[in-house]
């Protein structure tokens, strides 16, 4: 939150005072209380209570009260959290490479069912030469007895197979075992055809599925290998992410400490204007009221000024125009009476008493207003423009005189600052990070391997893939073959045909037979030396690696003490308990941060790293005795005080009686009446000269009477409005001088006796503002560091990712191969024996016989001899 700036001058802070809604005091305690209460302890309240050095801020505070949370303080602005790293999708169990895995399994699981040889592992790991011994041997192949058997099996399948085909080859030629071309009739032939033919149909039909089996095998190697390349680059780069990004973090947590102490750092150089504005606006919620008080009475002071010196302008200008008319008034009234003396006038004599009622004779004042007026000026004296200045510079000066008292506890305080950021600092010489640089180094060396041995280890894969391929077109050669023999020979064949005389396309089928027969002969024993060679590497691959693996055995196996040379971490680290690769594993697998996973907890000391109250107790004894002083200053003195009451006494005693009284006296004046007696009388005038002077009279007198009316009445109207307007000023101001000795009292009072409370309340409002940036930069690191820190979960799925390409993806596409093409050889026998027999019954013979089923043989006689 961003600090306001200080007003320059009091006007100022009156107006953005009067904009911004103020607090009431419990309020504002609540509040503060309620901030305080969401700060929790937590386990690094030790770095909390390395604020403490601040307490050059508490000035002396033995009775502190809550105060209202302030905008300065931005302590509470939370600390960012951990970015961490976006790492890249890697491999995942595919169903389809995968899709023999149960088949497979279950035959290796039969043939192997004894459990992870432990204890032959760690003899062999021990001392290779010295284990060589009968009864080592023998262990090993009793362990193995199971694919000793297989290959057992699979060598006499090897060994028999061609001499098989040899002998019968042989025995064939030599016109035995069927080489003879001759099929002798008997009436279950078509059933025995029959029953070879669907033997041969069905054994055919499960050597094609293995031989589709083989075709996908083939190629889910193919796919694994081509992305195991890019899918471990994947998990190379993920992990080097991770390494990368464990230094980051932690300078990061380390470095967010220097900016918890620039901060603080930044706050003390300026604790004159935060400090010193914070005290000024606890000052503000009663000393806001007097000082507007006092303005508001010096405004009305100033209009009542203006409206006196208006008043009095008023009265003369209005006496100036009386005297003026009366003036005239005389002028016209001497000529008259000049007229009246004339002989020549008849009957003048009878308006002389009117004569002497015309007058104007008439002076126009207000005696209340002298006393009135002697009141302002005195008030006038007060200066009240210049005591409000005097409030003004007191407070504006308290943010200097704030920075003046704390200057030299700033300074020293600032140095144990640059100590405390110091120690932090040890945090990242306490943890080995430049162990992960190295390893991030070796994995780019190993990218560069794997992209210099790519492109040869792409070339053995394609030569094996067409190698495979060829494989498996030979047996899908001879699947072609019989199903040739098994579709040409019944389209060819004739029930009752003489078996020298069979079709062409009967005589085909068989041949195809033989042919397929052939080729299995020449084959077979080829293939199954591959089988034999692919099972015991897969097979043993998959029950001494990717099970034990898979059930999470072999990870276990590794932590073995004595296995692996050198690979207790625990003591390596310097920790007192041994880490165990399973049990970080484990933790990597629910993506745990390094400081549980690696037991960093008993390697480093995180409280007492954090720890920095060994210096507060020092800064305390210097600071304690720290105070600001804030001079007494009096808003009102006792005569302003007095002046203040007596001009109130004053403005009650305004008397517009007397200026009532005269203007109406002037408001009874009419001339016009005594115009129309002269112009009366000059109607009975004989002379001519007298009858013009006096309706000339006449007229003068009307011209007066209409100056009066349109000249002085207005005047007087004016005055007398200004007069009440004055007058009602006058006995408003009574309120607003009861209001400012009311206001200005309790303001004086409350400084007398609050300004001490107050600097010492802002001050450890102030204090409490550093405190909580300790305390956020604590908490947060705390659980930042215990949290978030080098979260493994890369590790286990790097881990899980080489186990999938190794043994889901390679392992279990090289075991479907071997499983499908050995499938296949077994049942070669069986199809060879169907073949062979089923094609002479396709096949054309040389020689003929017939068997006709109506012919009915009658039984002869034998000869008998008879004796006699």
């Amino acid at each position: 939150m961003q600090l306001q700036q200080r007003p320059s001058s009091w006007h100022e802070v009156i107006d953005l005072c009067l904009l911004q809604p103020r607090l009431s005091p419990p309020v504002a305690m609540g509040l503060c209380e309620s901030v305080r209460g969401r700060r929790s302890p937590g386990g690094a309240g030790a770095l909390r209570a390395a604020a403490a050095l601040l307490v050059l801020l508490r000035l002396g505070l033995g009775l502190a009260q809550s105060v209202p949370p302030q905008d300065v303080c931005s302590s509470a602005a939370a600390h960012q959290d951990l970015t961490q790293p976006e790492y890249q999708k890697t491999a995942e169990v595919d169903a389809s490479v995968g899709f023999m895995a149960p088949l497979v399994h279950s035959f290796l699981l039969t043939v192997q069912p004894n459990p992870f040889p432990k204890d032959l592992i760690l003899k062999i790991a021990k001392d290779v030469e010295a284990q060589l011994n009968q009864l080592f041997i023998k262990e090993v192949l009793v362990y193995e007895v199971g694919f000793l058997v297989c290959a057992v099996i699979g060598l006499l399948y090897i060994v028999l197979m061609p001499i098989a085909g040899f002998f019968l080859a042989c025995c064939r030629c030599c016109g035995n075992c069927g080489g003879k071309m001759y099929q002798k009739q008997t009436p279950s032939i078509h059933c025995h055809r029959i029953t070879l033919y669907w033997a041969a149909f069905v054994t055919t039909v499960i050597i094609l599925a293995g031989n589709i089996c083989m075709f996908k095998s083939n190629e889910a190697i193919k796919v694994s290998v081509d992305q195991s390349q890019e899918e471990l680059n994947k998990t190379i780069e993920n992990i080097q992410s991770f390494l990368y990004s464990v230094p980051q973090q932690v300078h990061y947590v380390v470095n967010e400490s220097h900016g918890t102490v620039l901060n603080v750092t930044r706050n003390l150089d300026a604790i004159g204007p935060k400090l010193g504005k914070e005290i000024q606006d606890r000052f503000r919620g009663t000393m806001d009221p007097a000082l507007d008080s006092v303005r508001m009475l010096y405004q009305e002071t100033v209009n009542i000024s203006l409206e006196l010196n208006h008043l009095n302008s008023s009265l003369v200008q209005l006496q100036s125009s009386v005297n003026r008319l009366q003036a005239n008034l005389t002028a016209v009234k001497h000529q008259i009476n000049n007229t009246f003396s004339d002989p020549n006038c008849f009957q003048c004599n009878m308006l002389q008493p009117e004569l002497q009622k015309l007058t104007l004779d008439t002076t126009i004042t207000v005696p209340s207003l002298n006393d009135f007026q002697a009141a302002v000026d005195e008030l006038n004296k007060t200066d009240l423009k210049s005591k409000i200045n005097e409030v003004k510079d007191f407070f504006a000066s308290i943010p200097l005189r704030v920075t003046n008292d704390t200057k030299d506890i700033v300074k020293s305080t600032k140095q144990v600052l640059a100590n405390i950021e110091k120690q932090i600092s040890q945090f990242t010489k306490n943890i080995p990070l430049s162990a992960f640089t190295n390893v991030s180094e070796t994995l780019v060396q190993l990218q560069k391997d794997i992209g210099r041995t790519a492109p040869e280890f792409k070339r053995f894969e394609g030569i094996r893939w067409g190698v495979c391929v060829v494989v498996c077109c030979v047996v899908l050669l001879v699947v072609v073959c019989n199903f040739l023999g098994l579709v040409l020979g019944p389209l060819g064949l004739t029930l009752k045909a003489n078996p020298s005389k069979r079709s062409v396309t009967s005589d085909c089928g068989g041949t195809f037979l033989m042919i397929g027969a052939g080729f299995s002969f020449l084959f077979s024993w080829l293939f199954m030396i591959a089988v034999l060679l692919l099972f015991l590497v897969g097979g043993n691959f998959f029950t001494l690696l990717c099970q034990p693996w898979g059930d999470k055995q072999l990870l276990k196996f590794i932590d073995t003490p004595g296995f692996i040379p050198g690979l207790d971490i625990g003591p390596t680290l310097g920790l007192k308990s041994n880490i165990t690769i399973s049990g970080i594993f484990r933790a990597c697998k629910k993506n745990q941060p390094l400081w549980t996973t690696l037991h960093l907890y008993e390697l480093i000391d995180l409280q007492d790293l954090l720890n920095v109250t060994k210096y507060t107790e020092e800064i305390q004894q210097h600071f304690e005795n720290t105070d600001i002083s804030l001079s007494t200053i009096t808003l009102l003195s006792p005569e302003v005080t007095n002046q203040l009451r007596s001009f109130s006494n004053k403005a009650t005693n305004i008397d517009a009686s007397a200026f009532t009284q005269q203007m109406n006296k002037i408001s009874l004046i009419n001339l016009n009446k005594t115009a129309e007696q002269l112009d009366q009388l000059a109607g009975f005038q004989n002379n001519t000269s007298s009858r013009d002077q006096l309706q000339k009279e006449a007229r003068d007198l009307r011209q007066i009477q209409t100056d009066i009316e349109t000249i002085i009445i207005p005047q007087l109207e004016n005055l007398n409005s200004s007069i009440k307007s004055l007058g009602s000023t006058a006995g408003k101001i009574n309120g607003t001088i009861e209001e400012v000795l009311s206001n200005v009292g309790a303001a004086q009072d409350f400084l007398n006796t609050n300004t001490t409370q107050i600097v010492k309340t802002e001050s450890r409002t102030f204090l409490d503002c550093q405190l909580g940036y300790f305390s956020s930069y604590s908490d947060w690191a705390n659980v930042t560091i215990t949290q978030q820190v080098g979260r493994c979960g890369p590790v286990a799925g790097a881990v899980e990712s080489i186990e999938i390409m190794i043994c889901s993806y390679i392992v279990e596409s090289l075991n479907a191969f071997w499983f499908s093409l050995g499938w296949c050889m077994i049942f070669f026998i069986p199809s060879i024996i169907f073949s062979i027999k089923l094609s002479k019954y396709y096949r054309r013979m040389k020689y003929s016989d017939e068997y006709d089923d109506q012919l009915i043989m009658s039984r002869i006689p034998r000869a008998q001899m008879k004796f006699t």
